[in-house]
């Protein structure tokens, strides 16, 4: 008797299992497999690792980086699409499907919000602002900064402070012997006649830096 009872219990629970997902899905003996790729609707590019929810089963997974996607669904199940910075969008499976697959193109629209332009200054406060405006160097800027930087007297400090290197004294006899290869059995170059240095010499005779130098 007590056998028979406990039976009649198990039978009930499985029932009611059944019962219930069959009221949740519609039709719980026809399992669908749902794939997809999820694209935007603006850029119509495939969105990565948007979450793929099924509300009706409450299970998910998530999208791969091209977007694409694959779940076990029912005729009816509610399908959640939702990603940062995209509106959520929802899809039901037809309930009218023949077959035991199928498939997709989702597009979900961009949830944007128009703010107003925002201007961010580095003073605090207007006592700040007031002097660092008064006591500004207008033309110190980076470019003036760089062309200081690499002028001939920067260089020149700078060559001077830098210690002699037994790589740059390699490099020199290395690029003096390339010079002997290069016209190795003919006549020297001699700049005299070479029309660029030629144009170099007049260019900087008129801009002044033969003077300066």
């Amino acid at each position: 008797m007590k056998s028979l009872i406990f039976g009649l219990y198990i039978f009930i629970g499985i029932s009611s299992q059944w019962l219930f997902g069959q009221a949740i899905s519609g039709d719980s003996t026809r399992m669908i497999q749902l794939s997809g790729v999820v694209i935007s609707e603006e850029t119509l590019e495939e969105l990565p690792y948007v979450t793929v929810f099924n509300k009706t089963l409450r299970k998910g997974v998530i999208s791969d980086y091209y977007g694409y996607f694959s779940l076990v669904t029912f005729p009816g199940d509610t399908i959640v699409f939702a990603n940062h910075g995209f509106k959520k969008s929802s899809f039901i499976i037809p309930d009218t499907l023949k077959q035991d697959r199928y498939s997709l193109i989702h597009m979900i629209p961009a949830d944007t919000l128009q703010l107003k332009e925002v201007t961010i200054y580095p003073w605090p406060s207007r006592e700040e602002f007031a002097n660092a405006f008064t006591n500004m160097r207008p033309y110190d800027d980076a470019i003036r900064k760089a062309q200081q930087e690499l002028s001939g007297e920067s260089l020149a400090f700078a060559a001077a402070r830098i210690q002699t290197d037994p790589s740059l004294a390699y490099g020199n006899s290395v690029n003096k012997r390339y010079s002997q290869l290069y016209s190795s059995n003919q006549v020297p170059v001699n700049n005299l006649l070479n029309p660029y240095a030629w144009s170099k010499f007049l260019k900087d005779w008129k801009s002044g830096k033969l003077d300066r130098q």
